[in-house]
């Protein structure tokens, strides 16, 4: 785990070919933060052993669909300050400490299946209470191959405190947990499993995950050849 901006943009120019152009692009930037605060420690709420992403976070529909073909090379996480009190009952909940990761999921696109999605890959974990209060970027040690129309959702094993509530009806987010348990947020509902499908059965409005990808989208050639 180490910030990374420095190394973000480094890995962005490897990943090109001399001359190429291309700038990392944040999917979800209009999900970020702004005004928008993790609801910690006030009325402190936290996401846990679920997948997710935004459907919608004000104006922006579809936050975190990839464009075109490209490779995530980092995220951020906005975490608010959970007391003492609050992470042990956190941790108990949800059976141990504060991690989150990405996942690559690519949705059914029939109205039978707009609801299943397939996990593609995901990055590694990434631990995150030394983080809280602040909003750090991960870089990835091996950057995350994503196609058009993958989705790129925040994954959340055990908890983490990068949820935002009591927003306009414009923001809701989609999740892994089951249809007709919506209300059980302890459920183990976390997609692990590359290649497994799950249903994303439950949608929540008026809350906001918190978190941005840095994506770098593939150079398109000149040549006139498909790559």
């Amino acid at each position: 785990m180490r910030p990374a901006l420095p190394v973000i943009l480094a890995l962005a120019c490897l990943a090109l070919a001399p001359g190429a152009q291309a700038a990392v692009t944040e999917l979800g930037a209009d999900s970020a933060p702004g005004d928008v605060k993790a609801s910690c420690p006030e009325n402190c709420q936290a996401i846990g052993r679920v997948s997710g992403y935004m459907g919608r976070s004000g104006k922006a529909t579809n936050p975190f669909q990839v464009p075109r073909a490209g490779k995530i090379v980092a995220f951020t996480i906005s975490l608010g300050k959970p007391d003492a009190n609050q992470v042990k009952f956190f941790t108990d909940l949800y059976g141990g400490p504060p991690q989150v990761r990405l996942s690559v999921v690519r949705r059914g696109d029939k109205r039978r299946t707009r609801l299943h999605h397939r996990l593609l890959r995901q990055s590694d974990l990434f631990r995150v209470d030394r983080y809280f209060g602040s909003s750090p970027t991960f870089a990835l040690d091996a950057p995350v191959k994503v196609s058009k129309g993958n989705i790129v959702a925040l994954t959340v094993p055990t908890w983490a405190p990068a949820f935002a509530i009591d927003l306009p009806k414009t923001n809701w987010w989609r999740s892994s947990r089951t249809k007709g348990q919506c209300g059980d947020v302890s459920q183990r509902a976390a997609q692990s499993r590359p290649g497994a499908v799950r249903v994303y059965g439950c949608t929540y409005f008026r809350a906001r995950l918190l978190y941005t990808v840095s994506y770098v989208p593939d150079p398109r050639p000149t040549d006139g050849s498909a790559r």
